[in-house]
């Protein structure tokens, strides 16, 4: 007959090392945490300090400010996107614009967010301009990206020197700088009023490994208390 001790062996090893796992992904997740805490408050940081002139390798979200002028016309449709106005929601894009520089290559920059309706009146500027922003680093399409529709000159990833050369825009940077500023009613583009900052849900899911854990603790102890009672 086979002793109750030698039954609950391997339930116990198996039981052990589920905690062990759990416990060893939660512990994962508070690591996760503190380095997404540092990442928020490096952002914030920068945020809230004064912009410093562009160099040829910025920080990524680093607050710059850079001259030149804009080129409208090779302004670029970038991405589409729904937003609640007064008059209810809203499709529009954001205006991706080349800002063309003395004795450096051009700069792509998405001065903010535009309605598709025809009757928006947008603000292009003539001439020098400085505009303060963020560097925003290349990036790239996923599987669901829609394709670029280069006739249209819509785009819906933002890497700089794919849309240059898919627009013939000749050299850019390899980032882009996305313009901060007041979100004023009625006039666009509107810029971004503040910096991305990536969501931060560790600490949720670090206690949902721990009370994983407990409850697997729980379960064990009853499991061996009903095997342990006389029938």
């Amino acid at each position: 007959m086979t002793s109750p001790r030698r039954g609950l062996l391997i339930p116990s090893l198996i039981a052990a090392l589920g905690v062990l796992i759990l416990l060893g992904l939660g512990t994962w997740q508070v690591y996760r945490l503190r380095w997404k805490e540092g990442i928020l408050a490096e952002i914030a940081a920068a945020e809230h300090s004064p912009p410093v002139p562009l160099t040829e390798q910025p920080p990524a979200f680093g607050k710059v400010s850079v001259t030149g002028r804009f080129r409208f016309d090779r302004t670029i449709r970038l991405g589409v996107e729904v937003r609640e106005t007064p008059r209810g929601s809203v499709m529009g894009y954001h205006q991706l614009v080349p800002l063309e520089r003395d004795g450096a290559p051009a700069l792509l920059v998405d001065r903010g967010w535009v309605p598709d309706a025809t009757a928006a009146t947008v603000d292009d500027p003539e001439g020098p301009v400085t505009v303060t922003g963020f560097i925003h680093p290349s990036g790239k399409g996923s599987w669901f990206t829609p394709a670029d529709d280069i006739a249209q000159r819509q785009v819906f990833a933002l890497n700089p020197p794919v849309i240059a050369q898919e627009m013939g825009l000749g050299p850019v940077e390899p980032f882009s700088l996305t313009v901060l500023g007041p979100a004023k009613d009625g006039q666009f583009p509107q810029p971004a009023t503040d910096f991305p900052r990536p969501p931060n849900n560790h600490l949720s899911y670090a206690i949902t490994w721990y009370a994983l854990a407990g409850v697997l603790v729980v379960i064990f102890v009853l499991r061996v208390r009903s095997k342990a009672a006389p029938t």
